[in-house]
């Protein structure tokens, strides 16, 4: 029997022997990879840390000890080890287990992360908590490289090595971004500074020295000066020490027992202590090793080939950089920045045509709109491209930086509405209610590729202040957008559809589904015209009074209806002292939308055209 079928939890892990923990982490490779190509996730950072979760978990004793990943993404060896194995295979459809560490999910999971940098302040809190409450457990934040170019995390390591408190943080280094000095004489050098005997040495030293006057200080001076310059010729940890913590590594990830024992000597330590391993992302798959960035996070492939089982016809995402790309040939002021999403948003395409006008700024989104800011200020005409999730993060600079200094920042904003497999961390219902409250903020979204590039034209030639675009997750409806297009004018709206019983103003993704929709109530006697409203804000008041003239008006959007695009409308009609006009609003509930396709949640909201149909029947 395999011996991952015979682990039940942490305390089975612990029974084991090295070699028996080798073998296990071949397994749940093999488990990894099957699951995943079925389901699609995050593949390569989970293959990354296979050795690291079985070390940690050999090592300390959680759910008592708190175990807090960052992102949560690379936890799929953690859910498998951790009382999840069984449900493995549910991973992130429709009522099965979260692709990311959720609280509601497992004990095991002490915070919830789909966003990166959180970990080492979430950390922090638990040291702080457990300290003012007399308990008695060891806290271990794991964060990735990746995620230390988030300023979260560096505001997380300053406080922590003020506070003092006793924590660890492991720095997992899969792309050698802080350096590449690994070797025997690092590993000798982490060897002698984890053993016991040294730090009681250097406790004894340190105690000894405090009881004498002034010779006593100017010994401690020597013996820091000593220590610290060691560490600085042989390991790049000097940054952290001075930040408070103790350093040690850099140490091979993939080298379990050697892992383990150094994961059990800092144990013991007190203090903030960071401990500094590198990795391979997509450890043990070779596609993955050698594309990382495409096995990092995607959908359906063929594990004995890893090649990525995909549909016919353009991702919004792709039509939007190809586009993109189009437009900034003899444009040469047109910059594009996105935050480590350059595969995701489309903007590969940009970076290959136009590499000195391509801007990645890492996993750091406030600095991406405020850098964004600077280029607008000095002449020149930024497209910041991302996630309307990640965007979030960057609200204050949105209104500060950009539209109260109504500098032309372009925000292509993808994955808007919901993205299905990735939950409620990751969908982007919210980008229309933050968007929509900043003065001279305009607000778009197409309802196919052709306007989609429509509108990207219209957002650069837009000079007055900051205009955003949002779009969804995957494929539209298969609409030609090569050739030319025509800037839209801004603010105006579009009949599809003349009805005599009611108007379907539609947003974005909802045009197609409201056309549906319409369809299904005039086979029932039911005439609703459609309009593409094209622009949340400014909206087509004009065409708006005028449509409330025949009767009542429905407002279908892919975001949420807490102060959304339903909300403009009603806004607008009260204001237009139309308070009377009866109005239904359809959109996203209150509420975080759980995991699955994203087609099968659109349906149970009911947004889809069925959905929009029984909705609108019912009201009437």
């Amino acid at each position: 029997m395999p011996i991952l079928d015979s682990v039940n939890g942490p305390e089975d892990i612990k029974k084991l022997t090295l070699s028996e923990l080798e073998q296990l982490a071949e397994e749940i490779r093999e488990r990894i990879i099957s699951v995943v190509s079925r389901t699609g996730g995050h593949l390569a950072p989970s293959l990354g840390v296979v050795e690291l979760t079985l070390a940690l978990h050999h090592v300390f004793d959680a759910p008592k000890d708190k175990i807090i990943w960052d992102v949560g993404h690379q936890t799929y060896a953690h859910k498998l080890i951790t009382g999840r194995r069984d449900k493995f295979h549910t991973l992130r459809q429709l009522g099965g287990i979260s692709g990311f560490t959720k609280r509601s999910e497992s004990p095991y999971d002490p915070f919830g992360a789909g966003h990166a940098s959180t970990s080492i302040s979430a950390s922090l809190g638990f040291a702080c908590a457990r300290d003012m409450t007399g308990g008695d457990y060891k806290v271990v934040a794991v964060i990735g490289d990746g995620a230390l170019t988030g300023g979260l995390a560096y505001e997380g390591i300053n406080n922590a090595g003020a506070l003092r408190k006793d924590m660890i943080v492991v720095l997992n280094d899969n792309r050698m971004s802080i350096s590449p000095n690994v070797g025997a004489m690092s590993r000798v050098f982490t060897d002698i500074i984890t053993a016991q005997a040294y730090n009681r040495l250097k406790n004894d030293i340190w105690e000894l020295t405090g009881r004498l006057s002034f010779l006593g200080e100017q010994v401690r001076r020597i013996v820091r000066r000593i220590d610290q310059s060691l560490k600085a010729l042989i390991v790049p940890g000097i940054f952290f020490e001075r930040l408070g913590f103790r350093y040690f590594g850099p140490i091979d990830g993939h080298d379990l027992p050697y892992l383990i024992s150094v994961l059990q000597q800092v144990k013991e330590l007190k203090g903030p202590i960071l401990v500094h391993i590198y990795t391979v992302k997509g450890k043990g798959y070779k596609p993955a090793e050698e594309d990382a960035t495409t096995f990092h996070g995607l959908g359906r492939f063929d594990p004995k080939t890893g090649t990525p089982i995909k549909g016919e016809g353009p991702t919004y995402s792709e039509v939007f950089g190809r586009s993109l790309t189009e437009f900034a040939e003899g444009r040469e002021r047109i910059v594009a920045i996105t935050a480590a999403m350059k595969d995701g948003t489309g903007l590969k395409y940009f970076a290959e045509r136009f590499p000195e006008r391509f801007y990645d700024v890492g996993i750091a989104e406030a600095h991406a709109v405020v850098f964004a800011a600077g280029l607008a200020a000095a002449g020149m005409r930024p497209v910041a491209a991302i996630y309307s999730t990640f965007l979030q993060r960057a609200l204050d600079p949105i209104i500060h930086d950009v539209a109260l200094q109504k500098l032309p920042v372009v925000f292509a904003i993808d994955r808007a509405g919901i993205v299905g497999d990735d939950g409620p961390t990751h969908n982007g219902t919210f980008d229309l209610i933050y968007l929509r409250m900043v003065p001279d903020m305009v607000v778009m979204a197409p309802k196919d590729e052709r306007e989609l590039k429509a509108m990207l034209l219209t957002a650069l030639n837009y000079e007055e202040g900051p205009i955003a675009l949002r779009y969804p997750r995957g494929k539209g409806p298969g609409t030609d957008f090569s050739g030319e297009v025509e800037p839209l004018p801004v603010g105006r709206a579009e009949v599809l559809k003349e009805g005599r019983d009611g108007t379907i103003w539609a947003l974005g993704s909802m045009v197609y589904p409201s056309l549906e929709a319409s369809r299904i109530l005039e086979a029932e006697g039911l005439s609703f015209g459609v309009v593409n409203a094209r622009f949340v804000k400014p909206l087509d008041g004009e065409l708006l009074l005028k449509t409330s003239e025949l009767g009542p008006v429905v407002t279908v959007e892919e975001g949420s209806l807490s102060g959304g695009f339903g909300s403009a409308v009603l806004e607008y009609l009260e204001d237009s002292g139309l308070s009377s006009v009866r109005v239904l609003r359809l959109g996203i509930p209150d509420r975080f939308v759980e995991q699955g396709r994203r087609g099968e949640i659109l349906r149970i909201l009911g947004l889809d055209g069925q959905g929009i149909a029984k909705s609108i029947k019912e009201w009437l």
